[in-house]
């Protein structure tokens, strides 16, 4: 586990992004090239002196709405606090990195850019208790671990990867909740209630829900013909 601490006392840098890029525990590259995310990089590593060990955390938050001239967003509470694990840096100023999750928060003031500042900052607060470990619900992977094994979730493309990482007892559960949710649901809605969700059971309760009712939808599948399957249904 990471022992990386985020200070809740200050400001933290927020990157809006549609849907739910990044889940605590996960690993996600992004691509960063906009004017003030790449000063929200800039600055970042400032704070660390220049070492990424030390760089700034950025709060991942979640786009509700923007206007059509895409000037203003609306984002919901609930962000998934990262830090940079891995920059490459361009001639040109743009940057590519690889954000490991940290936590959840909660967004509980805004702070505004400014003329200095292109980016907007948040001030969060931690929806876990600091360790984020949890309780170790040995009956949760056992359902989760005999959902996957079945021979119709078999055949998801993350299901070897899933399967694997309920093998590993070294693995806390609640990281491995949060790294199921993140390969295998890909429902934007379902992200956001598993980021959104403090309770690591509620946590729980939604995948292992989600995994029964993917588990039927395929029974139902495998019981017609290609030609009429659900339209839109894939194994890719």
């Amino acid at each position: 586990m990471s022992t990386y601490r985020v200070d809740f006392g200050r400001p933290i840098a927020l990157f809006p992004l549609p849907g739910v890029p990044l889940l605590p525990h996960a690993l996600t590259p992004f691509h960063i090239f906009e004017p003030r995310y790449r000063q929200m990089i800039e600055h970042a590593l400032a704070e660390g002196g220049g070492e990424l060990e030390r760089a700034d955390p950025i709060g991942f938050a979640v786009v509700d709405e923007v206007s059509a001239d895409g000037d203003r967003t609306s984002i919901r509470d609930a962000v998934c606090i990262g830090r940079i694990t891995r920059l490459e840096r361009y001639k040109d100023g743009r940057f590519d990195i690889v954000v490991h999750g940290i936590c959840r928060a909660r967004i509980d003031d805004l702070d505004l850019p400014d003329s200095n500042r292109l980016y907007l900052r948040g001030w969060l607060r931690p929806l876990e208790s600091e360790t984020g470990v949890g309780p170790v619900m040995p009956e949760v992977r056992r359902t989760i671990r005999s959902l996957l094994r079945n021979p119709r979730l078999s055949r998801l493309s993350h299901g070897e990867f899933a399967r694997q990482l309920m093998d590993k007892e070294e693995v806390p559960t609640t990281a491995i909740l949060d790294l199921i949710g993140f390969t295998v649901l890909q429902d934007p809605a379902l992200r956001y209630q598993m980021l959104a969700e403090a309770d690591c059971r509620n946590r729980a309760a939604t995948l292992t829900r989600e995994l029964q009712e993917l588990d039927r939808l395929v029974g139902l599948v495998d019981r017609q013909s290609p030609a009429s399957w659900p339209k839109g249904l894939s194994w890719n």
